[in-house]
């Protein structure tokens, strides 16, 4: 239920499911992404304590992406850094997928609905580079 995508030992993505349960909690990435992706599965009557959350400065040097897939089924094309493609993974209606490293893109296959998630401020053109490549021999990974 939870789908990791490496290229040479690096972390490209995390896939959660929607069929993904468990009891607790657990967060899928490590430590230092600048980008926190967890689970929370508690019953009822339990209680997180009010807070909030202190002033703490941080550097974020490279984006990281949540994308919630909230209706549809989508392929994600995974690129190396070199923009080679890589391979390609599909996520459907209700998955959760954290864009760690590497390029990226995407082809709807159904009509779909995806609410994203990442830092700001938003840099403009500073933020990426598009580039032209569609995958020719598409290798969709289980």
């Amino acid at each position: 239920m939870i789908d990791q995508v490496y290229h040479q030992s690096k972390l490209l993505a995390v896939i959660v499911r929607a069929q993904f349960k468990k009891d607790g909690i657990e967060f899928f990435t490590p430590g230092d992404f600048s980008q926190q992706l967890g689970y929370m599965n508690r019953p009822k009557g339990y209680i997180i304590d009010p807070h909030v959350h202190n002033l703490v400065e941080r550097k974020v040097t490279l984006t990281q992406e949540v994308l919630y897939i909230k209706s549809g089924k989508v392929r994600v094309d995974f690129y190396d850094d070199e923009r080679n493609y890589l391979e390609s993974r599909i996520v459907n209606t209700g998955d959760v997928i954290l864009l760690a490293a590497g390029g990226h893109g995407f082809e709807m296959l159904e009509s779909s609905e995806m609410i994203e998630i990442k830092q700001g401020p938003y840099c403009g053109d500073e933020d990426k580079v598009r580039f032209d490549h569609k995958p020719n021999n598409i290798n969709i990974t289980p």
